[in-house]
């Protein structure tokens, strides 16, 4: 009996496809160092944070399965109620100060003619965000003291009385505006400048010869050829509040009471002070959960206003 050899015809790879495939292994390659980074410091911890919010566990006795009893104490927990809501008071606040602010700052920095006045301006808005968040939380909380703070001893010498930037569970979410506009502005800012350098100037004069004005040329134009750079910047700015920690943790404490204690602050508290690393891990993938939802719903809306093709 005859055995019949099966040929396969194999074309050979014409000059094209052998390039393809280098250039596909050369970016496999340049990607292969942040998938790395994203596994280890990322990816990895991430799932290890879940796995843990199974357990009972504190860093010194051993790993104790408790199923389902961290979630059930993250429901009935009313610190966790106090700590969302406090956090979306912050995400209210601060997202619009850096995202509409910024803008502004940008738009009217990148009308300067003088290209080192442009430059000076760029440079003191931006410096702040290089400064450490800790160092000038304290020099802030020096500032706005009740009694002893910088600001209510010129108050007073004007004739005025002293105010609870820090103990007043209502004005303390003002002074903690006024710290993050002041620190964390300028990259915002930053971003909305470089997408302003990019819009094409032909625009411009396009819709100067047909006698445009400068407000309709920023909401005709401006606006909807930065729109990726606003989507950008809002997404990451509402990931970064809801993340809010230095603030609340350096300046205020959490308080006035609960007024400022928000859900990183929270996490905190359990996991590093009251060594709860189980419940810590649940309450720390509620909020990876809440994100994922926020910036996929972002994802999902911003066809209806974010403009890529106008090249």
């Amino acid at each position: 009996m005859k055995t019949m050899s099966v040929k396969t015809n194999k074309k050979p790879l014409s000059a094209f496809q052998k390039r393809k495939k280098a250039d596909n292994l050369a970016g496999y390659l340049f990607l292969l160092p942040a998938l790395i980074a994203f596994v280890l410091f990322i990816g990895g911890p991430m799932l290890l944070s879940l796995a843990l919010s199974f357990f009972d566990y504190n860093l010194i006795q051993p790993l104790e399965f408790v199923g389902l009893k961290n979630l059930k104490r993250f429901i009935a927990d009313p610190q966790v109620r106090i700590a969302f809501l406090n956090t979306l008071k912050f995400l209210v606040i601060l997202v619009p100060i850096h995202c509409i602010l910024g803008l502004l700052l940008a738009f009217a920095v990148s009308r300067v003619r003088s290209g080192r006045m442009r430059s000076v301006y760029r440079g003191v808005i931006y410096f702040p965000t290089i400064v450490t968040t800790s160092s000038v939380a304290i020099v802030w909380v020096y500032m706005f003291g009740t009694d002893t703070g910088v600001i209510n001893y010129f108050l007073r010498q004007l004739g005025g009385s002293n105010v609870p930037w820090l103990t007043d569970k209502n004005v303390v979410y003002l002074t903690v505006a006024l710290f993050s506009f002041w620190k964390f502005i300028g990259t915002a800012f930053l971003y909305y400048f470089i997408g302003l350098q990019n819009i094409p100037d032909v625009y411009y004069e396009a819709a100067r010869i047909d006698g445009a004005g400068t407000r309709q040329i920023f909401l005709r134009i401006t606006l909807p050829l930065l729109s990726p750079t606003i989507f950008f910047v809002v997404v990451t700015n509402m990931i970064g509040v809801f993340q809010i920690f230095d603030e609340p943790f350096i300046i205020t404490g959490g308080g006035p009471g609960t007024a400022t204690k928000t859900m990183s602050l929270y996490i905190y508290q359990i996991a590093f002070q009251q060594m709860k690393t189980g419940y810590g891990c649940t309450l720390a993938f509620s909020i990876f959960l809440v994100i994922l939802m926020m910036t996929l719903l972002q994802f999902g809306g911003q066809k209806k206003w974010v403009t890529y093709d106008y090249e």
